[in-house]
């Protein structure tokens, strides 16, 4: 009767121990991978560290996103519009047998104000992602009607090309934080290949640009050339946001700033290109 009375004394199983223990084991688990993933999306949405490119080429990294070296943004302006008007009617080489047997440019179609349809060039559809969006659209639509249908031409006799030849790229003069001026004197010179004949224009123009973000290419060497191609062209974390005519009767470098009335009246008349 005594032994009845006594108290059971309570029994802890090996098997009850494991699963505690794996609970919470699993518990650290998960809040490791909430943690990690909280960490992760602060990554995502950082923005890179902007280096500036120097004279020299070395990159140097800026506390200041919106900085950048005054010899790099003039390097863009003249890598961007040269490669813009870049008419040969061949693909730019990708290998070496390219260079002796370059390829056939057939153009890509662009939507003209006026409903129909013009070709670009692949260089200038390529080199004009270095262009603002909302600026791009119009531009391009330019560019098409610009562009002679000879430069597509596949007969070589018939064919036209162009080029951009640049006299001056003047220093940027820094208008608000981020955003310079750049002026920029040059002839866009046209050849006829089966006479010779040259046709130059000049294209003495004023050009916005400002500092930008730049994200990789989510996919990196799955990447086709033409994506890399205008992947290469954001790389700068520089855009051409306006376009206008330079004004060459005053210096364009004049720290006063002030104007003749004539450049007054050229940009009063809204002769920037949007």
């Amino acid at each position: 009767m005594v032994r009845l009375l006594q108290k059971k004394k309570p029994t802890v199983s090996i098997l009850t121990i494991f699963a505690i223990a794996t609970f919470g084991l699993h518990l650290l688990v998960l809040l490791f991978l909430i943690v990690q993933e909280l960490n992760i999306r602060q990554l995502s949405l950082r923005k890179q560290p902007n280096f500036v490119q120097m004279i020299d080429g070395q990159p140097v990294n800026s506390v200041d996103d919106l900085a950048r070296e005054p010899e790099a943004i003039r390097q863009f302006v003249s890598k961007t519009m040269t490669s813009i008007f870049n008419w040969s009617g061949t693909i730019p080489p990708q290998n070496i047998e390219e260079v002796s047997r370059p390829k056939p440019d057939l153009g890509i179609l662009i939507k003209t104000p006026s409903g129909g349809s013009e070709k670009v060039t692949t260089s200038s559809w390529v080199a004009s992602f270095a262009l603002a969006e909302d600026f791009r659209k119009g531009f391009l639509s330019q560019i098409a009607q610009m562009t002679p249908p000879e430069v597509f031409a596949n007969n070589r006799q018939q064919i036209i090309s162009a080029q951009l030849i640049i006299k001056r790229v003047y220093p940027p003069k820094q208008i608000a934080p981020g955003k310079w001026e750049v002026g920029m004197v040059a002839d866009l010179v046209q050849n006829k290949q089966a006479d010779g004949q040259r046709l130059i224009v000049p294209f003495n123009k004023d050009l916005l640009v400002r500092a930008v973000d730049y994200f990789d290419y989510p996919q990196g060497e799955k990447a086709t050339v033409l994506q890399k191609a205008i992947y290469s062209v954001r790389a700068d974390r520089l855009e051409i946001y306006e376009m206008r005519n330079l004004c060459l009767l005053d210096a364009y470098d004049n720290l006063s700033g002030a104007k003749s009335s004539q450049c007054a009246i050229e940009e009063k008349a809204g002769t920037f290109i949007r």
